[in-house]
């Protein structure tokens, strides 16, 4: 951890300044909105339909205003969609503990997605700005904090929680509005570099730089075969957890064993990402990295096929030990192809938009892939069902492993074909300025 936090020092302070941040944001985040289904059907005692729109709204507005988020941010500068984010998400996780109303719900829960699809995209765009040619190395430390913050937030929030969830909401609204007092203070404020003026002076109008993204194509190419990736890393919060229910039971050892996979992923990221990354980065180019990252996470689900051809035991620690250990092994390597692919992704965004309207090829990426990741946990889930119902255990993970398979397979042709390569020369980044 030494050597993670000497890195961190060696960036400029803006660059420090949004890795502590997305800690926190996380952490607000992840202290509250593991709890907040169980606190509305139970404390609440509203219907599962009900629990399913609200939490179903939050990801909508966020998944759905993503783009707009990095338009805006393009347009307006990132400190101020980040400042924004964080006061609006700061209304909403109050309103959560303080409401009851079904339209209040909707509401707040809808502001708090929006809340991500405003900072989100300004955040990356403004850490690809300040980090300059170190942006891979600087995007492996982003996801340390990042994971840092998933690890540490469901913790927090199990004991505030234990209390009384109004505290874990006011305490998370509280850790967001003073995340916005420090970031208004703080932050420097960073425009977009402006590539996008007219030639008689005038900026671009919001159509002509739409359509310019839009004939991208190999930014639509890649976007779109690194759904798979998205897709396959979430498995960790929905089938494999189902996993270990189904074999473990619904009681304290499948409780624990659940909580096991999110913890396994998350300290293998803070302990070995910068390493992993480094090793990557003196061996190979993005698009090997890419390609490596997506077989690995494809080759997660083999324990997991491999497990079904073992006979089920009865109970005892045999039973136990089938439930965890395909599982957690499937988390590891998740987490190794995840930590070999997410900082070349960031990196592969930037270049493939030539270092223009950054933010507004973040937002697209991230709707696109917030797209693929709920059509794909529909199929997942469809396919989790028919194996229960058919008794083909192996449906699921072999679909998985094919899905990984097929992306790696189209990020290795996006490599070799040189789509992966930024179309024209980046613009030179500019200072922060106050």
């Amino acid at each position: 951890m030494k050597g993670t936090l000497a890195q961190v020092r060696s960036y400029e302070r803006s660059v420090q300044l949004l890795m502590v941040n997305q800690f926190t944001i996380n952490l607000g985040f992840y202290m509250l909105m593991p709890y907040l289904a169980q606190h509305l059907s139970g404390s609440l005692a509203l219907a599962g339909w009900i629990v399913g729109l609200v939490l179903g709204v939050r990801n909508f507005s966020q998944q759905g205003m993503f783009l707009v988020g990095g338009m805006l941010a393009d347009r307006f500068g990132y400190k101020p969609l980040i400042v924004a984010g964080c006061l609006l998400r700061t209304v909403g996780f109050a309103a959560l503990g303080l409401v009851d109303s079904l339209p209040a719900l909707l509401a707040a829960s809808a502001a708090t997605g929006l809340a991500g699809a405003l900072f989100n995209p300004a955040v990356r765009a403004y850490l690809a700005a300040d980090a300059g040619e170190r942006r891979v190395e600087a995007f492996a430390l982003f996801n340390v904090f990042y994971q840092a913050g998933i690890l540490l937030g469901p913790l927090a929030g199990l004991v505030l929680t234990g209390v009384d969830f109004r505290i874990t909401c006011l305490v998370a609204a509280g850790i967001f509005a003073l995340l916005s007092v420090v970031q208004v203070r703080s932050l420097p404020a960073r425009r977009a570099d402006d590539t996008t003026v007219r030639e008689d002076g005038g900026r671009q109008s919001l159509k002509t730089q739409w359509r310019g993204i839009m004939a991208n194509r190999p930014f639509l190419l890649f976007s779109a075969a690194m759904i798979g990736s998205y897709v396959l890393t979430f498995q960790v919060y929905l089938a494999l957890p189902l996993e270990v229910r189904r074999l473990g039971g619904d009681g304290t050892f499948g409780t624990a064993a659940a909580t096991t996979l999110f913890a396994v992923s998350a300290l293998t990221t803070i302990l070995f990402q910068t390493r992993v990354t480094a090793w990557c980065k003196a061996r190979m180019e993005p698009g090997r990295a890419l390609t490596w990252g997506l077989l690995a996470m494809g080759i997660a689900f083999v324990p997991l096929l491999l497990a079904t051809a073992v006979p089920v035991p009865d109970g005892g620690a045999g039973r136990w030990l089938l439930a965890a250990v395909p599982s957690t092994l499937a988390a590891l390597l998740l987490a190794v192809g995840t930590m070999i692919a997410y900082p070349f992704e960031m990196d592969t965004i930037v270049r493939l938009s030539g270092g223009r309207l950054v933010a507004t090829h973040y937002g697209l990426y991230n709707t696109i892939c917030g797209v693929g990741i709920t059509l794909g946990n529909l199929l997942i889930g469809a396919a989790l069902d028919a194996a229960r119902a058919a008794g083909m255990s192996a449906l699921p993970w072999a679909a998985l492993l094919a899905l990984g398979l097929a992306c790696a397979a189209a990020l290795y042709g996006l490599h070799r074909t040189g789509r992966l390569k930024p179309p024209l020369p980046e613009t030179q980044k500019q200072p922060a300025t106050a």
